[in-house]
C-alpha cells in the first residue's frame, strides 16, 4: 500500500473545511484543552493521536458541539458554529459515530440505513406515513450499502453482524446523512486484522469526497491511511505534520510512541 503522506506529496493542497482556533475548555480549575489549532482540510484522512489522558476527545466534543468551548473559535465551510447547537451543526454536514457501535440491533442491515435516510428526504418527522412509504428508500439505501461491501446482507438483522460489520453499518449509517466532515473516534477499537483492512480501504475510499478527522491509537492505519496527523499532550498540541514527521519527532516519542519505530 502506498502511504499517505507519500500520495499528499504529489497533489496540491485541499481546502480548509473544518477549522478551530484557540480552543479551550476548562473543567472547573482543571484545563483539559489549552490552544488547540486545528484544520481539517477536503479528500483528506485527519488523525489525532495521543496518549491517555491526552484530550482527544474533549477536541471531538468540542468540535461536534456536545461541549461548548470556553475559548476559541470553530468553523464549518467558512462558517462560524462556535455557539451552534450540535443538531444543527449535524444538519450542516459535521457527522460524527462513536466508539461504541451505534445501529439499531433489531432492525434489518437495510432498514438501519432507510432510518437514517429519512432525514434527508424530509420523512423524519412524518410519523403519521405507511412503513410502505419508505420504501421509496430503498434504492438510495441498496447502493449506499453497495458502495460499503454490505449489498448481500441487507437482510441481515445488525444484531447478527460481527463487530467489524456493525462498524462498517455504523459507517453507511452516517454516510447516509451525507457529510461534507466525518467525525471517527477510534473507528478500529477492537477489531481484529481483516477488519482493520476493511475498514481502513472504506475510510479511505469515503475521504475521497470529504474531510475525515479520526482519532486513532492504531498507528499501523494512521501511518498508511493518514494525510495530516495532530499530536495532543495534555491538551496541548504537541507536534503536526505528515505521519513520517511526527514519528520522528523525539517529544513525540517519549510522550507517546515510546521507542516504537515508524
Amino acid at each position: 500500500m502506498t502511504n499517505a503522506f507519500a500520495e499528499q506529496s504529489k497533489r496540491p493542497e485541499s481546502r480548509v473545511v473544518l477549522s478551530a482556533r484557540g480552543l479551550r475548555r476548562d473543567f472547573g480549575g482543571f484545563t483539559a484543552v489549552r490552544d488547540v489549532d486545528l484544520d481539517v482540510r477536503h479528500a483528506e484522512v485527519h488523525a489525532l493521536i495521543g496518549p491517555n489522558g491526552a484530550g482527544k476527545t474533549t477536541v471531538f466534543n468540542l468540535l461536534t458541539k456536545f461541549l461548548q468551548p470556553t475559548a476559541g473559535k470553530i468553523t464549518l465551510m467558512g462558517q462560524d458554529i462556535t455557539r451552534t447547537p450540535p443538531d444543527k451543526v449535524a444538519r450542516m454536514g459535521l457527522v460524527r459515530s462513536f466508539q461504541i457501535s451505534a445501529v439499531f440491533p433489531h432492525l434489518t442491515v437495510l432498514d438501519n440505513v432507510r432510518v437514517a435516510l429519512q432525514r434527508n428526504h424530509n420523512l423524519a418527522h412524518q410519523f403519521w406515513r405507511p412503513l410502505s412509504s419508505l420504501d421509496s428508500l430503498n434504492g438510495h439505501a441498496e447502493a449506499l450499502l453497495d458502495s460499503v461491501g454490505l449489498a448481500r446482507e441487507h437482510q441481515v438483522l445488525a444484531a447478527d453482524l460481527s463487530y467489524g460489520r456493525k462498524r462498517v453499518l455504523e459507517i453507511a449509517t452516517t454516510l447516509a446523512l451525507e457529510p461534507k466532515v466525518l467525525l471517527l473516534d477510534e473507528p478500529m477499537a477492537g477489531m481484529g486484522q481483516e477488519d482493520i483492512g476493511t475498514i481502513a480501504n472504506l475510510i479511505r475510499d469515503v475521504a475521497r469526497t470529504r474531510a475525515v478527522l479520526m482519532v486513532e491509537h492504531n498507528l499501523s492505519v494512521v501511518a498508511d491511511l493518514c494525510h495530516h496527523v495532530t499530536v495532543l499532550q495534555r491538551g496541548e498540541i504537541l507536534a503536526e505534520g505528515d505521519y513520517e514527521t511526527v514519528s520522528r519527532n523525539p517529544q513525540v516519542r517519549t510522550a507517546y510512541m515510546g521507542v516504537e519505530e515508524a
